[in-house]
């Protein structure tokens, strides 16, 4: 009974380490399913970021790609703005902005009259869209760096060496409109575009800046000196004038006595009282006191009213 006991308890132990046996079998076979789900999951995502990274390129919004390929080198046509595609390891984008940018061109020249002049030179420059695969094979990237810091300088010393230091000021709509027209067909030859040229700034020498205020000086003293002279003769006309009308004036009150006699002195010594009489009248604190028949002389007090 003893060993059909054993037996027994040796059937159940193993019965029990054949069931945890199982499952342990069972649960490495889902842990190998998920991470092999796991595995396959990352191996997608590599590969989609290979792709990405390595087959897809992104053209920026003003900007141009220029395709380099190591078999057939640059090819003829520049690829738009988008999401593009490359052949790994065989074609490389090169990025190119085609927007308008402005550059500052300083130039000291001399002018016809052998005067020194700085000169500041804005100019809006941009590439031609359908010649970008030239411009990367003759210039490169930094196209505008190359060409027109050299072009402006000289077409600035070719223009200004053709006028005057003061027709530079008295003409520069001119003289800028022939730089920009100069400039623009030079900078063609190149395959650039020229959106805008204009003169920013004109500083001429010091010889020339004291000479220009010296004349300015001497101009304004010559004016000053043409005033005086043309008050001199209105202040001369305005003075026989009144001489002239004094002397008419005599004339008729010397006419006048001759006729009247002594009517007219009457009349103004009328005409004299009456204009005192109103002045005093508006005068509180006068009062006038007549000398009377007798042949005293007239009187006026100052009559104190503040108290």
């Amino acid at each position: 009974s003893s060993s059909l006991l054993g037996l027994v308890l040796l059937s159940c132990s193993v019965s029990k380490l054949l069931q945890r046996l199982l499952l342990a079998l069972r649960v490495k076979s889902e842990m190998e399913r998920l991470l092999g789900g796991i595995a396959r999951a990352g191996a997608g995502v590599a590969f989609a970021g290979f792709v990405g990274g390595q087959c897809l390129y992104n053209v920026e919004g003003g900007h141009r790609a220029v395709i380099f390929d190591q078999i057939r080198g640059v090819l003829p046509k520049a690829v738009s703005e988008g999401t593009g595609i490359k052949i790994p390891l065989i074609q490389t984008p090169i990025i190119m902005d085609v927007r308008s940018r402005p550059r500052e061109i300083k130039s000291v020249t001399g002018t016809k009259d052998l005067q020194m002049v700085n000169i500041y030179l804005r100019v809006l420059s941009r590439p031609r869209e359908d010649q970008l695969p030239t411009i990367y094979q003759t210039l490169g990237t930094n196209f505008d760096d190359r060409v027109l810091p050299s072009l402006g300088n000289e077409v600035l010393k070719s223009v200004v060496a053709q006028y005057n230091a003061d027709q530079l000021l008295s003409m520069r709509e001119q003289i800028s409109r022939q730089i920009r027209e100069t400039l623009t067909k030079r900078a063609e030859t190149f395959n650039l575009i020229l959106d805008d040229v204009s003169i920013t700034h004109l500083v001429f020498g010091k010889e020339f800046t004291s000479a220009i205020e010296q004349k300015q000086v001497a101009q304004q003293e010559a004016e000053r000196q043409t005033y005086i002279v043309a008050k001199a003769e209105q202040e001369k006309k305005a003075a026989i004038i009144r001489a002239e009308g004094e002397a008419q004036a005599a004339i008729v009150i010397s006419k006048a006595l001759e006729e009247s006699g002594n009517g007219l002195i009457e009349v103004r010594r009328i005409d004299a009282a009456r204009d005192v009489a109103e002045t005093l009248s508006r005068s509180r604190g006068l009062t006038y006191l007549p000398g009377g028949q007798s042949g005293g002389s007239n009187m006026l007090l100052g009559v104190n009213t503040n108290n």
